[in-house]
């Protein structure tokens, strides 16, 4: 019976094979495997799902496939034919020649084979040349890098050539066989700031995507040197060394999404041990006088990037966990740090906060209450740990930590300053003589009293404190902390003053000819008072924000609804937007809150306070990291304000900003992109790619270029009867260098995902050619390789289409940048073309030139 239903279920598999439905034939031939024990249906079977396995592209599989069938009969021409096919496309062409050579000998007369074993035969033989040529040229780098007497010019090029050579898996695989790794370390050893930095770039290059590569160097380069490098003061090299982790930790735990295969990869049996390792020195770098302020920034970075779950439905946080039980003291100590101490360790302005978002992320991915009770347990022996009525520098640094929490995960900093002492160390630091207690205090107690309850006791205990210092003291700073905190009721007038220092109430636009007629008849026209120019209001707001007005902002959005009016909201939604008017101040405001504090104003309050504190998140969101600006969720609460401004009823600016902030979330993850396609911005991004107005065509279609990533959106452009996949080829053709770049990378993405739709792009206009072949041709590097990409996906959908591009002057285009010597700029242009043309081989349309 088992038997007769496996020769059915292949002749099932053979019909969906014949409709090309080649999933379902899989299935039905595995079904089969299972059922019979007969060695001439067993290689039957695996010779024809060897065959579904080329047509899916599965070419791993397929060799397996096909090699389990010739086990079973050496002789089996078709099952030998499939692996020599299988291995070409994996790359191994000298196994794949063995097989075919196989086949001529069984079949002599076969035009076929004969002509796979010349093909196979030229491309061997290119690829020793190439081998060969990349051995020397690999050897030559070298020798000039590590020669004290090469020319600098010299130095430079071989340098970026390594670099180049080092991203690509043959170069790369070509600098490890060839002692490259100990070279390299030869490299860092002569201290000499360009030749490391072309180090660490090199390995980070080699790092990437290959697991048992990634392993050998950070063994062979030690965890401890790496972060060593990390920690120098030199921002391009810290960031270098921090790149180089991440594409070693990126590896290691598969998060680069490469297929790791091959076996050297059998090697690698657990990398759980080595990703420890990292983490365990990363959180070393927290508390080490050693390391800069750069980097440690980039260890926080690193941790906040790999050690919270991405996913909440992962039930595994063990990563959290260890961090927890191994650095939580530390994270906190770093929060803890007070730059006016002599004991303060290098910070930058970011450190802080980075840390508190770090506190964030771990609270957020604890899954239950025994986790949050233990980390909070944690932090109180910390904190308690600091008093000590001999020392006020400990007791400093125990409320600028109890500070630090409650800018992070808010409900455990409240559990926190419910600690006995802790409101009453607040208010007594308030009296110190020191001018840093005081201001840790204040800033401490900005954050305590937006609880109605932790309110009642600073009037009750601390007001006549904090007006002693708003007398006495000539530090701005403290002035403003304690005018915030001393009466929570005051909001109102507090933030008044603050619109007339930034001047940001809406100014109605003056229009001469009323002016003129208004003096004529004598009537009196206010004239614009001196201190309200621009040049006056720009050193006001550098003032308010050197002063810490951020801070005191944020405080003041989180008061209760009782004090907190909407009128209030609105105010402090147009200080905001006046304090963003300037991209370099955008960090700085990050920095101290500012992105968490405008969240709840642009979803609650008027009409003109939501606009306006919504026109502020966007002028954030167009230019900072989404992750430290909003995060954990926060980041998802940023899009509805956003798309809000994507309307016809608000200003070109604000529609402008709004199409930034939107590209960069776009551009962070799916989740993003799907929180953006529900909120319904799909329609008005597209409107805003038929404007006029070239900045806003410009950044509407390049959040599409972003947003094609979804596929929800890739549907859309799937979807009959609608223009969309006109429109970007169309905008592939404009004079405008970035439209037409991120036209083209949108185009890009979509014929690579879709082979309908590279089809279809040849059916929505006849200057679909023409349009291309400029792309392929353009002076902007970026986007001539989009082009390319494009042409890529065009021949690899369909053999007719592909014949007619090779029949146009795009095979002359594509000969002519495939023969060019590629260099870092242009390494990824000329190997596309290269490509191309190899597709074309492919299909026996070309032939390659001996």
């Amino acid at each position: 019976m088992a038997e007769a239903e496996a020769v059915q279920l292949k002749e099932e598999g053979n019909r969906h094979f014949q409709l090309q439905d080649y999933k379902a034939a899989t299935k039905s031939y595995s079904q089969a495997l299972k059922l019979t024990k007969d060695k001439a249906l067993l290689a039957t079977l695996y010779r024809n799902r060897a065959a579904c396995g080329l047509k899916t592209e599965s070419y791993v599989q397929a060799a397996s496939d096909a090699s389990r069938a010739i086990d079973i009969n050496s002789s089996d021409i078709k099952a030998l034919y499939r692996r020599c096919q299988a291995l070409e496309h994996l790359g191994k062409l000298d196994q794949a020649f063995k097989d075919v050579q196989r086949c001529a000998t069984l079949e002599p007369r076969n035009q076929n084979f004969q002509e796979t074993l010349r093909r196979l035969n030229t491309s061997i033989q290119e690829k020793l040349r190439v081998q060969f040529s990349t051995n020397s040229r690999v050897q030559k780098m070298f020798e000039i890098l590590l020669d004290e007497n090469s020319e600098a010019d010299k130095l430079e090029k071989a340098a970026n050539n390594l670099i180049v050579l080092g991203r690509e898996e043959a170069g790369a695989q070509m600098i490890f066989q060839n002692n490259g790794v100990g070279l390299l370390l030869q490299l860092m050893d002569t201290k000499r700031p360009e030749l490391v930095l072309a180090a660490v770039r090199t390995l980070s290059g080699m790092c990437s995507g290959h697991r048992a590569r990634a392993t050998v160097i950070l063994h062979a380069v030690r965890v401890d040197r790496i972060c060593g490098l990390m920690a120098v003061e030199n921002e391009e090299m810290s960031l270098a060394v921090c790149n180089l982790l991440q594409a070693i930790i990126d590896s290691l735990s598969g998060e680069d999404k490469r297929e790791h295969r091959g076996k050297d990869e059998a090697l690698v049996l657990d990398t759980k041990k080595d990703l420890k390792q990292i983490t365990s020195h990363l959180l070393d770098m927290l508390v080490s006088k050693k390391v800069s302020g750069q980097g440690r920034d980039q260890a926080l970075n690193l941790l906040n990037k790999n050690v919270p779950r991405k996913d909440l439905a992962i039930h595994d946080n063990s990563r959290t966990i260890y961090v927890v039980d191994n650095g939580l003291r530390k994270i906190l100590k770093v929060v803890g740090q007070v730059p006016d101490l002599p004991s303060c360790l290098p910070l930058t302005d970011n450190t802080r906060m980075l840390a508190s978002i770090l506190i964030n992320k771990l609270y957020d991915d604890l899954r239950c209450d025994p986790e949050r009770d233990h980390f909070r347990k944690i932090c109180e022996e910390y904190i308690t740990g600091k008093f000590d009525p001999q020392d006020m520098d400990k007791n400093v640094i125990a409320i600028q930590t109890v500070s630090g929490i409650l800018q992070g995960p808010f409900d455990l900093g409240n559990q926190l300053l419910g600690l006995k002492g802790v409101m009453e160390l607040m208010v007594a630091l308030c009296g110190s003589e020191r001018e840093v207690d005081q201001l840790v205090a204040v800033e401490a107690l900005i954050h305590a009293s937006t609880k109605l309850n932790r309110a009642t006791f600073i009037i009750t205990n601390g007001v006549s404190l904090l007006k002693d210092i708003y007398k006495t003291t000539k530090n701005e700073k403290i002035k403003i902390c304690t005018l915030v905190t001393a009466d929570k009721t005051i909001l109102y007038s507090v933030a008044t003053t603050l619109v007339n220092c930034t001047n940001s109430y809406d100014v109605k636009e003056v229009i001469p000819e009323l002016v003129q007629l208004a003096k004529f008849s004598k009537q009196h026209v206010p004239e614009e008072h001196p201190k309200d120019k621009k040049d006056f209001i720009d050193m006001r707001v550098k003032r308010l924000l050197k002063a810490g007005v951020t801070s005191a902002l944020a405080c003041m959005v989180k008061a209760d609804s009782a004090i907190l009016t909407d009128q209030t909201k609105e105010l402090l939604a147009r200080v905001f937007l006046a304090l963003c008017d300037n991209p370099k101040d955008r960090g700085t405001i990050v920095a101290q809150g500012g992105g968490k504090a405008l969240i709840p104003l642009a979803l609650e309050g008027t009409d003109v306070g939501k606009v306006k504190a919504a026109h502020a998140l966007a002028k954030i969101a167009a230019v900072s990291n989404p992750d430290i600006a909003f995060p954990g969720e926060r980041v998802y609460e940023v899009v509805r304000p956003l798309v809000s401004l994507l309307d016809t009823q608000r200003d070109g600016l604000q529609n402008y900003e709004a199409l930034l902030g939107l590209t960069n979330l776009s551009g962070r993850s799916d989740k993003l992109r799907q929180k953006i396609f529900k909120e319904r911005a799909l329609p008005d991004i597209e409107n805003y790619m038929f404007e006029n107005h070239d900045q806003l065509r410009q950044a509407a279609t390049e959040c599409m270029c972003n947003m094609v990533v979804n596929k929800e959106v890739q549907e859309r452009f799937l979807a009959d009867g609608n223009d969309r996949l006109k429109l970007v080829v169309l905008l592939c053709g404009e004079d405008d260098d970035k439209v037409q770049n991120a036209a083209a990378g949108a185009l890009a993405m979509l014929t690579a995902a879709h082979k309908k739709l590279c089809l279809k792009m040849t059916q929505v206009t006849t200057q679909w050619l023409e349009i291309l072949q400029r792309l392929c041709l353009h002076d902007r590097l970026s986007v001539q390789h989009r082009g390319l990409v494009i042409a890529y996906n065009l021949l690899a959908a369909d053999a007719e289409l592909a014949k007619k591009l090779v029949e146009s002057e795009l095979l002359e285009i594509l000969t002519v940048v495939g023969k060019q010597e590629p260099d870092e700029k242009k390494a990824a242009v000329v190997q596309t073309a290269r490509e191309c043309l190899i597709k074309c081989m492919d299909y026996g349309f070309i032939k390659p030139v001996s």
